[in-house]
């Protein structure tokens, strides 16, 4: 009781502090502005819609040499207590409204509750904060022309700003002897790579549990070259009429007050809103089926069968269960990546207990319990579903559908995962987990438990669909030879590209996070190249 009493005077202590480390404003608010104080018409050499984990990377990178416009559609991330405290991650996901929280909900057709970031940061703003590159298969796989010492260096240039090498907490240790005592293994200690075994990875937390996010990139950029508009939602992009090429969008404040951001001679709108932000925008500004578009009443500037097609979510599905002593909060810091198919992963959360029975003690003190998690994930996935548009007002969430596990080798995979998690619950690293009763040890589950009889594929085949879940690690919509080529310029339009993980047709290794802010790294010191090379020329 005394170290239950203790734990929970530190975490009081440890919440206490945190208003004076949210009044520290961060470098780049210099050059952040409500989107209410923007010009009507401005002119730039790069517009980057989307402050997300690509596309804050991508601004700061181009500000080098050019003049750039970072739109977000959120606000800012250092002012929010539950964004910036790994503490805050479930609270951020449930505490959502229609307009300015910093995740925004959302259903796919199969009824799986799901959230994207609106907040400058992104999803890297609201996500776990488990950062490990792709594995080596994604990037031949890709599409992308990728270079290969320049994807190092970006891969450097995050890792030096913002990302840690945790301390692993107690659920983390049990879970990763849990791992390697069932078989996934070598154990590969701390390590950004991806590699077959158990290993620790990267986190965006650091030691004090602070958050940093793409959004702290931005302190790299060049300050005179970039303005960041915060709340500021783009309603279009708007094109030539002569030629099919982008020219600038239009965007709207929170007084409802439209602007216009122009490109100058040889720039470029880079969409950078993710999965469901990039087709959506694409779609309503009028590139896509044209059948499709004109039903809608959308005028065609290009017919792009592809635009909103191909989007897919890895499937999350895992047990939970109370513990029998109280665990600090954690998030995921242990990876088991196995030979079958499946990644796994593990939380924990301390929650407070809500009696229904009036206490005599008025004044007393709320007890917490814990609550332990261990979840799959599978490669891939091949499932693919699609965008639909709900509206054609942007502010209105499109329609997705994900079709999870309509692959059987997903379903397959799936199963490989459970499984494994079962025998992980069977190791010596969990026992210490168990309540004892009179009729032995046993986990007090949370929810679903796996199947009595694992070695029933049907019948674990049944637990994967019945407890579908997302990992948030949704992407493609865009994809690479359907919407984009390689260089990640939209086909059949001049001065457009799409840099996010909505070019993905494959989810790249164990997390995407690492992968999506190294895209936009690489992709803005591909373009400086490119164009000092025109320029020289």
């Amino acid at each position: 009781m005394a170290s239950i009493t203790t734990f929970c005077f530190t975490f009081i202590i440890f919440f206490s502090l945190i208003p004076s480390t949210l009044s520290q404003k961060p470098k780049y608010m210099t050059f952040v502005v409500n989107a209410t104080e923007h010009p009507p018409e401005d002119y730039f050499d790069y517009i980057v819609i989307g402050g997300g984990t690509a596309g804050c990377p991508l601004a700061a990178t181009l500000s080098f040499n050019h003049r750039v416009l970072l739109l977000e559609r959120g606000g800012v991330p250092h002012t929010n207590p539950n964004v910036m405290r790994q503490e805050g991650f479930i609270p951020t996901l449930r505490q959502v409204d229609d307009h300015y929280s910093p995740a925004e909900a959302f259903s796919s057709e199969e009824g799986v509750p799901n959230a994207r970031g609106r907040i400058l940061g992104g999803s890297s703003a609201i996500n776990a904060g488990f950062y490990s590159r792709a594995d080596d298969e994604f990037y031949n796989r890709s599409g992308i022309n990728f270079d290969s010492s320049s994807i190092e260096r970006s891969y450097q240039w995050i890792e030096k700003a913002i990302v840690f090498q945790p301390e692993l907490e107690p659920w983390q240790s049990a879970i990763r002897d849990g791992l390697i005592e069932s078989g996934v293994r070598p154990f590969n200690g701390f390590t950004l790579k991806h590699t077959i075994g158990t290993k620790i990875g990267g986190s965006t937390f650091n030691s004090s549990g602070h958050r940093h996010s793409a959004a702290d990139l931005l302190n790299l950029a060049k300050e005179n070259n970039i303005k960041v508009a915060v709340y500021a939602t783009v309603e279009r992009i708007l094109f030539s009429s002569e030629n099919v090429h982008a020219t600038g969008v239009v965007f709207r404040d929170t007084a409802g007050r439209y602007h216009h951001a122009m490109l100058k001679k040889q720039g470029e709108v880079i969409l950078a809103a993710g999965a469901i932000g990039s087709p959506h925008l694409l779609l309503l500004s009028g590139i896509g089926p044209r059948a499709y578009l004109s039903s809608w009443g959308i005028p065609v500037v290009d017919h792009s069968p592809f635009v909103g097609q191909f989007l897919y979510d890895n499937p999350r599905n895992g047990i939970s269960f109370l513990t029998p002593s109280l665990l600090r909060h954690s998030l995921i810091q242990v990876v088991g990546i196995t030979d079958s198919g499946a990644y796994l992963e593990a939380s924990s959360s301390v929650r407070p207990f809500h009696s229904h029975v009036h206490s005599r003690r008025s004044h007393s003190s709320p007890t917490y319990f814990t609550v332990a998690n261990i979840m799959e994930k599978i490669i891939g996935p091949l499932s693919a579903g699609s965008l639909r548009l709900a509206s054609t007002e942007i502010i209105r969430s499109p329609t997705v559908s994900f079709n999870y596990f309509s692959s059987p080798v997903d379903l397959e995979r799936c199963v490989n995962g459970t499984r494994k998690i079962g025998e992980v619950l069977r190791t010596r690293a969990m026992a210490g987990f168990r309540f004892w009763n009179w009729h032995g040890a046993e986990f007090r589950f949370v929810g679903a438990r796996l199947p009595a009889n694992q070695s029933s594929d049907e019948e674990m085949g049944a637990f994967c669909r019945q407890t579908v879940n997302t990992i948030w690690h949704y992407h493609g919509g865009c994809l690479v030879d359907r919407v984009v080529d390689s260089d990640l310029k939209v086909m059949g339009v001049g001065s457009l590209r799409v840099i996010d993980g909505s070019v993905f047709s494959i989810s790249p290794g164990t997390n995407p996070q690492a992968t999506v802010l190294m895209l936009g790294r690489h992709m803005g010191l591909k373009i400086l190249r490119n164009r000092m090379q025109k320029k020289s020329a």
